[in-house]
């Protein structure tokens, strides 16, 4: 089910909704939960009901090995310890390893062995990749001793809570669990409401009015691109630009709708996207893209690696391991490879850079806004580039889209030039370079966890939110259009991984 869908607007939403706080008034908490887990896993069944035996599996195994990891008494020795943590993220890997990458890998061997293995076609579920590090995360810190007892129902609703279920974020148990154990998140609040009614009509304008209409041709352009097409100039920097601002505005509007949503269940979800493109430098883009992923890499792949503990040689291969395995963990494809790849290679320019001027110029150096400028510029180029690999269906077709942009191919518009998905490109830009981001917008009321960055920002005061009559008249407004638009449900990109 799409939180851009009819069916989801005005049917599912609103009967979860009612039904969570009426139970939660006249009967118990505990039966409000009960349904909000039974209506997340309705969620999540809608596309394929038999996945939601997967992850009632994975949710029974997973709480069961962490709570025998967070009491000691159960468990005498380290050894034992770490033996069933081990078998714990062997379990959760090897779900997402047999459903997401056994085809590649399969694919891989016959290539490489000539061989002509077939296991069959294997459905990808939903939310795979994002349950899967969630309770990796859960494991590891319990094996830590940084997880207290939870109840069941708890641990199943910080998996399942349909919000962030399908895309994210991949939310933590010491920001969620709490939460659920609060009486705060049990009781109607009509200030939550209205925060979570603003966020969620913001995301879902980005994602009809700007991220849908951006995506018109690109299928068409990247399609002709793996065929083998003459992609030219033009043809090839509208398509780039064009699903480099598609995936913002789908991301960042999805990011926005789950923030909203489960601000109305009286949930506060972490910050996950902040403005990337705005961003002066590699570093400072995984900062504020995908921000809850890039958390996970960073405390459990890159800092058990060894981080940048071990010299600089050490710190660069460990840069370069996460980021590969973060492209995996997004496709199974070698064009997911390539684009974690580059941003491996980028990072470590990157870190070189900063190591170097620091030493010839100082640490507390002052940058005029034209060294900002050209630094945004040159990011935003690079990470254009990164994105053509992690949208093509295959390597020849990346380089093809990248000879276009090159210039390569030529410069005229030929057949495939459409100047009104161009005419989407200039202002779709302004406005994410430009103007405050949604938490920047909504800054007054603590829009999401570790929303400090938020804070104390110079923006346009009428672009500040508080409760009054015109800002309700503009979202309804927005809202109204919305509806309007909704003529095909369309898939968010981030559902495929």
């Amino acid at each position: 089910m799409l939180f851009n869908s009819y069916e989801f607007l005005f049917l599912f939403l609103p009967v979860t909704l009612l039904c969570y706080y009426l139970l939660a008034k006249r009967v118990s908490t505990y039966s409000s939960f009960t349904w909000l887990i039974s209506a997340s896993l309705f969620f999540y069944g809608w596309w394929n009901p038999w996945y939601v035996i997967l992850i009632i599996i994975s949710v029974l195994i997973n709480f069961h090995i962490g709570k025998a990891l967070a009491v000691s008494s159960e468990i005498k020795t380290t050894r034992s310890r770490r033996t069933l943590l081990v078998l714990g993220i062997t379990f959760n890997l090897g779900l997402l390893v047999y459903y997401k990458y056994a085809n590649f890998f399969v694919e891989n061997f016959n290539y490489v062995f000539n061989k002509n293995l077939d296991i069959g076609a294997i459905i990808l579920p939903l939310a795979i990749s994002f349950f899967t590090f969630q309770q990796i995360a859960y494991l590891v810190d319990a094996f830590r001793g940084l997880t207290k007892e939870y109840r069941f129902q708890h641990y199943c609703l910080f998996v399942t809570f349909f919000p962030q279920l399908i895309a994210g974020p991949i939310v933590h148990h010491k920001e969620m669990l709490p939460q659920f154990e609060s009486t705060a998140a049990k009781h109607f609040s009509i200030a939550n409401f209205t925060i979570g009614i603003t966020i969620f009509c913001i995301g879902l304008f980005k994602k009809v009015a700007i991220a849908d209409n951006l995506a018109v041709n690109v299928p068409l352009t990247f399609t002709a691109a793996d065929q083998g097409a003459t992609i030219n100039f033009l043809y090839a920097w509208t398509a780039s630009l064009s699903y480099t601002l598609q995936l913002y505005f789908d991301f960042s509007g999805y990011s926005d709708m789950a923030i909203g949503i489960a601000r109305l269940f009286g949930i506060i979800l972490p910050l996950n996207f902040h403005s990337p493109y705005k961003a002066t430098n590699i570093i400072e883009f995984w900062r504020r893209w995908h921000m809850t992923l890039s958390r996970f890499l960073r405390d459990y792949i890159y800092i058990p690696l060894g981080g940048n503990r071990l010299g600089y040689a050490r710190r660069y291969a460990n840069l370069m391991a996460t980021m590969l395995l973060g492209g995996l963990w997004h496709g199974a494809g070698w064009t997911f490879v390539i684009w974690g790849g580059l941003h491996g290679v980028y990072l470590i320019i990157n870190h070189g850079w900063q190591y170097l001027t620091t030493k010839l110029f100082g640490a507390n150096r002052q940058s005029i806004w034209l060294t900002r400028l050209l630094s945004r510029s040159i990011t935003f180029l690079a990470i254009v580039v990164a994105w053509v690999f992690f949208r093509a269906e295959s390597t020849s077709g990346a380089l093809n889209i990248i000879a276009g942009m090159t210039g390569l191919n030529g410069l005229g518009t030929g057949g495939h030039f459409n100047i009104m998905q161009a005419a989407f490109i200039p202002p779709a830009l302004l406005i994410v370079w430009l103007l405050p981001n949604t938490q920047e917008i909504m800054r007054r009321f603590e829009p999401a966890l570790d929303f400090n960055a938020c804070k104390n920002r110079a923006h346009q005061p009428w672009l500040s939110w508080r409760p009054s009559t015109s800002w309700a008249i503009v979202l309804g407004l927005v809202f109204l259009t919305v509806i309007g638009s909704l003529t095909q449900d369309s898939e968010f990109l981030y559902f495929q991984f």
